[in-house]
């Protein structure tokens, strides 16, 4: 399972981040295993949509799903 956590650069608390992705792991049907940053590399730029800046406001943070989601 592939997907990217989008944070405000205000939020640097890896800790904090990794937490938002447990939330969002929460969400899906199915067992998943731990959060690790093993396979972590910046692959993609881009400009956030407006669904994409109304989740940071709401949640503090906004998924993209990548693969197996």
């Amino acid at each position: 399972m592939h997907f990217d956590i989008l944070v405000p650069d205000s939020i640097t608390d890896q800790d904090m981040v990794f937490k938002f992705g447990e939330n969002y792991l929460k969400s899906k049907p199915f067992k998943t295993e731990k959060i690790t940053t093993n396979e972590c590399r910046l692959c993609h730029i881009e400009q956030a949509t407006p669904e994409m800046i109304n989740d940071i406001e709401i949640k503090g943070y906004s998924i993209i799903e990548m693969e197996n989601c």
